[in-house]
């Protein structure tokens, strides 16, 4: 195992970890003005809605998909009587079919930004960042799919879920399990990483809000009274 495999997978994720949460607080605390998702709707309409639509079920039904198949535990699939070919084979429908929402979606919203001069001329390197290094990440996570259709044991797929439980559970040997991994994966797996990196510089940031409003849920009525 070399010196840059085991910094890349061993400790470049508590590095993206550290940045992404310690960014994202900074930056609440001294710009909060720019805490927003800058939504360029006023700007020009088009395809907006539609591509909205299709990239942000695809980007949470990867998001939550990759949450509970890389971290449950191996042991509780076996439990339940799921054998490690058919959670493959789930594991690559499922991430076929949503990542391909959410692809077509970004195509939608990268083809309306750049195609309208307004909304091209509003248009920030930042957020030509963030939109081609999420269309790469999609592009190598489908590639992913041609990879694992070579090998249906499963075998790969365990090893990427005990690196993965391995990371969260801060024990140091994480990088060995995926030496004999394909390319592609540990490229998908830097690009993803990478995200929480540049996360707290961009419009990601309206993320948290998302995950906040839920916090809304719980809350008491607002009562408004007329005046007397």
């Amino acid at each position: 195992m070399s010196y840059l495999h085991q910094f890349v997978f061993g400790i470049y994720p508590y590095i993206a970890l550290s940045i992404f949460l310690l960014g994202s607080l900074i930056r609440f605390e001294r710009e909060q003005y720019s805490w927003k998702s800058e939504s360029s709707q006023l700007v020009y309409r088009g395809n907006l809605r539609l591509g909205n639509i299709l990239f942000h079920i695809g980007v949470l039904g990867l998001f939550f998909g990759h949450l509970v198949g890389l971290l449950t535990p191996v042991a509780v699939w076996d439990a339940l009587g799921v054998s490690h070919s058919f959670k493959q084979v789930f594991a690559m429908s499922a991430g076929g079919v949503m990542g391909s929402l959410a692809l077509i979606g970004l195509l939608i919203l990268l083809h309306r930004r750049l195609s309208n001069d307004r909304l091209a001329a509003n248009t920030t390197w930042r957020d030509k960042l963030v939109l081609l290094w999420i269309l790469a990440t999609l592009l190598l996570g489908l590639s992913t799919i041609f990879v694992s259709a070579q090998h249906l044991d499963g075998h790969e797929m365990v090893l990427l879920m005990s690196w993965a439980q391995h990371v969260v559970t801060f024990r140091g040997d994480a990088a060995q399990f995926i030496v004999e991994a394909s390319w592609v994966f540990k490229l998908h797996l830097f690009m993803g990483m990478s995200l929480f990196v540049i996360f707290p510089f961009t419009r990601l940031v309206h993320v948290w809000s998302g995950f906040g409003a839920a916090a809304y849920l719980g809350r008491a009525w607002q009562l408004v009274r007329p005046r007397a």
